[in-house]
């Protein structure tokens, strides 16, 4: 962001057509990667993708035989340790430094592309910042806070989940890149912020519960009355209990290191008794919230005052949220006793526009501004 480059992410379950898509719209000549996935863009030019490619600058040492393999597929491998040397010794007025601007593009945020190819979303230094300080307003941490960066960075959500930690002074640690060590991770580092998707907050609360099923005797009549007791307290926004924290709760938290009083959850609707119950196990509000990557994160988000759950709370400041009739669904803005109708959103968040796709930017607004999300509430 700092030094004006817009940079382009790839998903680790992308597959060659689609990353070859995205490499050829936007021309990457050079691309970023540890030393494992070296072999995977030799691969990539060999079967024929990826042919913009011709500088690979890798984190991690790697073997002659890969060196060999990568100038043979005509790719040029870099450390990038050699790169920040060069960097130091660099004569500054022959490469002058270029400070950001506001509206500079600094990343495109790929969409998933499940209706046809994908489309590059221009995300602005501004735009992601107005999402920022809306998600800084309502869920404000300081230097003593750690946010664990684990989900996928080319996507909106982590984007910003540690533009937010950036901005607020936070710590951010990044866990090992092994999913399945995640826990391990949180264990060492011990975030105070914790923000997930819910297929893996079901598999934590899976996990719990499996646990509290194995207890017999009084041991399972104590954790039956924590929750019992907990989840009463819960209705009204208080998920602490001095007695059953210390007895049961405070051996839970332990799970995300222990000291995580901030979680959120995003990017799909989650079961209102799986929220529920993390509430009470990890001792703090967990927010549900709705974004899209066109408006660089977040678009609304419950209070960390309300307690009730199964709902996505109310606008963020930085957007304007409105109803368009959708006849041919029988969905009316002017529906009793609640209004329906497909959900437009304007605002200081919303992106640009598409990546060299005019006609599809022209298709997700109307002709007054507003950007037509295509979900129907």
């Amino acid at each position: 962001m700092h030094y004006d480059i817009t940079t382009v992410g790839f998903y680790e379950a992308m597959a060659l057509p689609a990353i070859d898509f995205v490499l050829n719209q936007t021309q990457i000549s050079t691309i970023f990667c540890d030393g494992a996935k070296v072999a995977r863009v030799i691969d990539m030019r060999e079967k024929g993708f990826g042919k913009t490619i011709r500088n690979v600058v890798h984190y991690d040492a790697i073997d002659a035989e890969t060196q060999t393999k990568a100038t043979n597929a005509g790719l040029t491998l870099f450390a990038y340790q050699d790169i920040l040397s060069q960097g130091k010794s660099a004569d500054a007025k022959e490469h002058p430094f270029r400070e950001s601007k506001p509206e500079d593009v600094y990343i495109l945020c790929y969409t998933s592309g499940t209706t046809g190819d994908s489309k590059g979303v221009k995300i602005s230094n501004w735009k992601m910042m107005a999402s920022v300080f809306n998600l800084a307003k309502q869920s404000p941490t300081t230097a003593d806070d750690c946010h664990i960066s684990y989900m996928p960075y080319p996507h909106a959500y982590e984007q910003c989940m540690t533009c937010h930690a950036l901005y607020c002074g936070s710590s951010v640690g990044y866990y090992q890149g092994n999913p399945l060590k995640l826990l391990e991770d949180c264990a060492v580092l011990q975030p105070t912020s914790f923000a997930s998707v819910p297929r893996l907050y079901k598999k934590i609360y899976h996990s719990i519960r499996e646990k509290f099923e194995e207890a017999t005797g009084c041991k399972r009549w104590l954790i039956n009355s924590a929750v019992a007791s907990k989840q009463a307290s819960a209705e009204n926004a208080i998920y602490t209990s001095g007695c059953y924290d210390a007895l049961i709760f405070n051996k839970i938290k332990a799970i995300l290191g222990g000291k995580v009083r901030f979680m959120i959850s995003a990017s799909a609707p989650i079961d209102v008794e799986v929220l529920n119950f993390l509430k009470i196990c990890f001792c703090c509000q967990i927010r549900e919230g709705y974004g899209l990557t066109e408006v660089s994160g977040g678009v609304t988000a419950t209070s960390l005052a309300d307690p009730l759950s199964g709902h996505v709370g109310g606008p963020a400041e930085a957007v304007r949220l409105r109803i368009r009739d959708v006849p041919e669904m029988n969905y009316f803005s002017s529906d009793k006793p609640y209004p329906r109708g497909e959900l437009c959103i304007k605002g200081p968040s919303v992106f640009s526009g598409y990546f060299m796709r005019p006609d599809k930017t022209s298709e997700a607004f109307d002709k007054e501004g507003w950007f037509l999300s295509g979900d129907v509430v």
